[in-house]
């Protein structure tokens, strides 16, 4: 008869000491007969810990304290466009206004400025100032003695300061009243000014721009390298109009109006002095023959009529040249305007340039008004006030527009 296997012995359970986390439980009731074999459970791994849970946030944030509540303003819209909507609210730009942008690349002429006709005969038309200013110079350098001749030749070397930059900034500054604009008057002129170079090729950096404080609408080319505008010009008109004065100007210093007309001043200016003392005594010399009655009006008659004659036959009737010079100055001024005009005109400022013409022609119109209406009798145009006028009118610069204002065709 078979034996039954024999029964292991049973370990007993340890008492005390903390029981391993990963050991399975066993329950303390199990029975102690001995029994069948319990079959193998293997062990759970425990489960992971859960994170701490925090107290949540209040839903709604503590009520302010008993008092005046704030204002509740309306909630902003959570996107705002950064610019405003340009069909919304489009300003439509001036009809002459012009487009300023940088340009790539500027086509820069090889001859930046010439002599043109008006400007050659402006130099043909001072030389008889000059040979006066001669004289008077010649005559002032005998006080000097041995020096005189060093005199002559410093006073015909002169001339060469009308292109010194520091003489022009002088002569800029202190004769025409100009000034150097604001950095605000800058970044408007600026762009104008580089639009209208590149258009004639010119190169800008080469000009300085100034500024005149006035109320009136002009500008002005001096010396050998200065365009100024007055205040009005630059903060009342659009900038296509602006560029158009610019241009016109630009047009004397490339047709040599400007510096000829400079040079041929500067040599004339010792025979203009020499003329107003000659006049000043003259008409000192007439008041004190007034007071001897007749008599003595005719004894300087006499005198002041040898005097004149002697000079001029001795002269070879020079001086009667000089009584003419005005008139014919006058007229190349008006030829050289001209071609100042047809420059602007022929960069594209026709249009632009009528209107500025038109402006100046109502500014002279209220100005002849308003000396009219300050009690004295109102101001006409003499045939000798348009021969000595240095600008033609209104309607002739418009008539030499004409061919560059008609529609291409």
């Amino acid at each position: 008869m078979t034996q039954p296997p024999p029964i292991p012995p049973e370990y007993p359970e340890p008492t005390g000491g903390p029981a391993h986390p990963g050991a399975a439980q066993v329950p303390q009731d199990r029975p102690s007969v001995p029994g069948p074999r319990q079959p193998h459970i293997p062990p759970q791994a425990p489960p992971y810990p859960q994170p701490p849970q925090y107290p949540t946030a209040a839903a709604q944030p503590p009520p302010y304290p008993t008092g005046p509540q704030p204002p509740q303003y309306p909630s902003a819209p959570r996107f705002q466009p950064p610019y405003p909507d340009p069909q919304a609210a489009a300003v439509p730009p001036h009809p002459h206004h012009i487009d300023t942008a940088h340009r790539g690349r500027v086509h820069v002429s090889s001859r930046q400025r010439h002599t043109d006709a008006t400007a050659f005969g402006s130099l043909l038309l001072h030389l008889p100032n000059f040979l006066c200013s001669l004289v008077v110079v010649g005559l002032v350098s005998l006080i000097f003695g041995d020096l005189g001749l060093l005199v002559i030749l410093a006073w015909l070397a002169s001339g060469a300061l009308v292109f010194h930059r520091p003489t022009e900034s002088a002569l800029a500054r202190h004769l025409l009243r100009l000034r150097y604009p604001t950095p605000q008057e800058r970044a408007t002129l600026e762009p104008v000014w580089r639009e209208v170079t590149a258009r004639a090729g010119v190169e800008g950096r080469a000009y300085e721009l100034w500024v005149e404080d006035s109320d009136s609408l002009n500008a002005v080319a001096a010396a050998g390298h200065i365009v100024g505008v007055t205040s009005f010009a630059l903060n009342r008109l659009p900038n296509g109009e602006l560029a158009a004065v610019m241009a016109h100007e630009l047009g004397h210093h490339v047709g040599g109006h400007a510096w000829s007309g400079l040079l041929g001043h500067w040599y004339a200016l010792p025979g203009r002095i020499a003329w107003r003392l000659l006049r000043a005594v003259t008409g000192f010399l007439f008041h004190v023959s007034r007071a001897f009655s007749c008599i003595g009006v005719a004894f300087f008659g006499l005198c002041a009529g040898g005097i004149a004659l002697a000079t001029i036959s001795t002269l070879y009737g020079l001086p009667l040249l000089l009584l003419g010079m005005p008139y014919a100055l006058a007229a190349v001024g008006r030829r050289s305007e001209l071609r100042a005009d047809r420059h602007a005109a022929a960069l594209g400022f026709a249009p632009m340039l009528a209107a500025v013409l038109e402006k100046l022609h109502q500014q002279e119109q209220a100005r002849l008004a308003a000396a009219g209406q300050g009690g004295g009798a109102r101001m006409k145009e003499t045939a000798a006030s348009r021969l000595l006028s240095s600008h033609p009118d209104y309607h002739t610069r418009l008539h030499h527009l004409q061919e560059y204002l008609q529609p291409a065709r």
